[in-house]
């Protein structure tokens, strides 16, 4: 059992959802491989770059999230095989007469070619005056404004790379600035990217200008996925933060950030899915009720702004789901599926690590049945007095829906109340199909 009534929990309390694949693990020195598993991945994209001296190669954080997924395989082409698939060798037919004559003629007739064409250029040349190709004046490319080359020349000032190093690991990512004063400012990024390197790391912040100084955390939470860094640097440009509860599938989208350290990159396409349950982060501490677009999301993208057709930040980057690893760093490349945690959820977040070092989550104060294979989520324990306790849930209750929303397990109960906020009142709907109304609880974390 545990205190963190949102986080369901095994019973050896080890607070994991039930039915929610392994996870693999920030960057640390003594990461070892394991077996690729099968089907899409979502993993948190912060590119690793281990030193030199380290013998092993750290992975990202992964969460498996369909069974099966087709492997695309390519054939590529046998010098030692036949169109028709028979293999070269002594006893290979040999070729017709007819077909070496048309191979000869296709020679020569190269060859004949290319020396016509070297007596035409070496007359013309010694008959003729210099030449001078046209050229082309005014604007070529308008860029009116929205366009995307509009929003990138506005938000790219505000976005940072981000280089954390220690003695025994290293990984990178990226972040945003949210407030700037005369001497300090703040930067927004991912939890998994600020503590990825592990204790007593090193944060290197590089702005846009190539510049770069030291940041130190303020806070960070890793359930949301989220951390504020800060420097000694003033008066930067400050990124403008939108409204996420007003973005609609197939809205316009712009993902910027450093994918596999290379800084100032900028994707677009369109917002894909909202409200899509995605669990990341070390032992599935992560949950979030995440923003998926097609707009191409990296290693290294994460704790970047994604942005709407107005330079306004709707999401910060925290994970993609992939086909397989790769030889870059272990993992694919986008696919077109990434996942940003919502803005308005960051903001909230944000406020409180900068105000108080620590932010609260919404709680209803039940733990959930880990192997519940059923429809919805089963509970396996209820904290006295909280929440859960006060409405009437039972030890044994299924809960189907969340304000009318079917609930498919654990780990989407989960997800929809911590995309709420404390003092919030949700209606649960029990398998029996009896409702209870309950205000959500809060529980803290550094």
């Amino acid at each position: 059992m545990t205190d963190s009534p949102e986080t369901p929990s095994a019973p050896d309390s080890t607070d994991q959802v039930a039915n929610v694949p392994g996870f693999g693990h920030t960057p640390h020195a003594q990461a070892s491989a394991s077996p690729e598993p099968s089907g899409f991945i979502v993993d948190p994209h912060g590119a690793v770059d281990v030193p030199a001296d380290s013998a092993t190669t750290a992975s990202a954080t992964a969460v498996t999230v369909a069974q099966s997924a087709p492997n695309w395989v390519y054939q590529t082409w046998d010098p030692n095989t036949t169109t028709t698939g028979q293999q070269s060798g002594p006893d290979k037919p040999k070729r017709s007469s007819s077909t070496k004559a048309a191979v000869l003629a296709g020679i020569l007739a190269g060859l004949i070619a290319g020396t016509g064409s070297y007596v035409v250029a070496t007359n013309f040349g010694a008959n003729s005056s210099t030449i001078s190709l046209p050229t082309t004046s005014g604007d070529t490319s308008p860029r009116p404004d929205g366009s995307i080359a509009d929003i990138a020349q506005r938000v790219l000032p505000t976005v940072v790379s981000i280089d954390v190093r220690s003695a025994t690991a290293a990984g990178t990512g990226s972040g945003f600035v949210i407030k700037s004063t005369a001497t300090d400012s703040y930067i927004l990024t991912n939890n998994h990217v600020a503590v990825g390197a592990g204790a007593n790391a090193t944060i290197k912040v590089v702005f846009q200008d190539e510049s770069d100084t030291v940041a130190t955390v303020v806070g960070t939470d890793e359930s949301y996925d989220l951390a504020v860094l800060k420097v000694a640097k003033g008066n930067l440009p400050v990124a403008v933060l939108g409204n996420s509860d007003d973005v609609v599938v197939g809205d316009a989208s712009v993902a910027i950030g450093s994918p596999l350290g290379l800084s100032g990159t900028v994707t677009s396409g369109i917002i894909s899915a909202l409200n899509r349950p995605v669990t990341a982060g070390e032992q599935s501490a992560s949950f979030i009720n995440a923003i998926q677009t097609d707009a191409a999301i990296n290693p290294g993208n994460s704790g970047g702004p994604l942005v709407n057709a107005k330079g306004q930040v709707i999401g910060v980057n925290s994970a993609i789901a992939t086909m397989g690893s790769s030889a870059m760093g272990g993992q694919s490349g986008s696919i077109g599926l990434g996942f940003a945690i919502p803005i308005n959820k960051a903001r909230a977040v944000a406020e409180d690590l900068i105000n108080t070092g620590k932010s609260d989550h919404p709680v209803i104060g039940v733990s959930l049945d880990l192997n519940y294979t059923g429809a919805g989520a089963k509970v396996s324990d209820l904290t006295a007095g909280g929440p859960a306790d006060k409405a009437g849930i039972k030890i044994g209750d299924t809960i189907t829906k969340i304000d009318g929303h079917r609930i498919a397990d654990g780990t989407e109960l989960v997800v929809r109340i911590r995309a709420l906020s404390v003092g919030d009142t949700v209606t649960l709907t029990r398998e029996d199909g009896s409702t209870v109304k309950i205000v959500l609880g809060s529980s803290a974390s550094q």
